[in-house]
């Protein structure tokens, strides 16, 4: 089996409506006459995507990148496969096309690429990690993602080989401080949420000491976040929890908050199913891409 036949195809999960968002982007991005575009004319003319920058860096975004320029009449040719590593500089796909439609599409596709490729990067990062502190559970983000650019950035996600958690607020049941505080009690929003939930639903529920995911367990919870717990704490309550519930109730935990680089090891420990933050994505650095057209042989 081929390395590209046995690769994940994460571009087969993206919703009929995908490529309309890309539509949109390039309409924002030349609202009105191409100025620069008039310049150059419609020549035929390929040009190099050169992956630059001065780290390793994970390729991710290769579907958006594509349609780009597929809505532009050009064609992509890739050199490499999603989810690999290059070190700079390396030439990572070539375009070609009327040098006006390469010009139309440079700027949206790199920017799609650049941040998507950073998510993907940063997430292997932190996984890698993680597994180096002997960490086995799940590395997730989270939903503090840009408004309108979420598709991309959960997909950067998963390319960098990390869980993207929940999608939306449809995708899962998450009752958080402010749920909880306005419906009364930890028990009745548990109960609440399940009479319209359903069975296909998972439920999660934020707390914030041993006595509120206890009364979460109890009430039937399927994930506990431990929200900004941390050290001995964490372990201890994971632990008594855990014997206390023993073959009673089903469930996982999940520590999230302020979780970076630096403080990852004391929270990387098995006692917690899932580690969730907002380091992969936010305020993540983009890789830098550039495209070059090239001169004709001739010139």
């Amino acid at each position: 089996m081929s390395k590209h036949d046995s690769r994940d195809h994460f571009e087969y999960l993206l919703p009929i409506s995908w490529k309309s968002q890309v539509t949109a982007w390039l309409a924002e991005d030349t609202p009105s006459y191409d100025y620069g575009g008039f310049v150059v004319g419609e020549a035929e003319r390929e040009a190099f995507l050169l992956g630059k920058g001065s780290q390793v860096a994970v390729l991710a975004g290769e579907p958006f990148f594509t349609e780009v320029f597929s809505q532009l009449g050009c064609q992509v040719e890739w050199h490499m496969q999603e989810g690999d590593t290059f070190e700079p500089v390396k030439h990572v796909a070539t375009v070609r096309g009327k040098v006006r439609h390469i010009l139309l599409g440079e700027r949206v596709a790199l920017n799609l690429l650049a941040r998507c490729s950073g998510i993907a990067t940063k997430s292997k990062q932190i996984k890698d990690l993680a597994r180096s502190y002997g960490y086995k559970g799940i590395i997730a983000g989270t939903r503090k993602t840009t408004p309108g650019f979420r598709l991309v950035e959960k997909y950067g996600m998963l390319v960098g080989g990390i869980d993207p958690h929940r999608h939306d607020l449809s995708s899962m049941i998450m009752l958080k401080d402010n749920h909880i505080w306005s419906s009364g009690s930890i028990t009745r929003a548990i109960q609440q949420a399940r009479k319209v939930g359903g069975f296909s639903l998972l439920l999660e529920v934020e707390v914030g000491s041993e006595e509120e995911a206890d009364e979460a367990i109890d009430a039937g919870a399927d994930i506990i976040m431990l929200d900004n717990m941390e050290g001995d704490q964490l372990v201890q309550v994971t632990r008594r929890l855990r014997e206390k519930w023993n073959g009673k109730r089903k469930f996982q935990f999940e520590s999230s908050g302020n979780i970076t680089d630096a403080n990852l090891q004391e929270r990387a420990i098995n006692e917690i199913d899932i580690l969730s933050t907002s380091v992969v994505h936010q305020s993540v650095q983009h890789i830098d891409f550039s495209l070059k057209i090239q001169k004709p042989k001739d010139q």
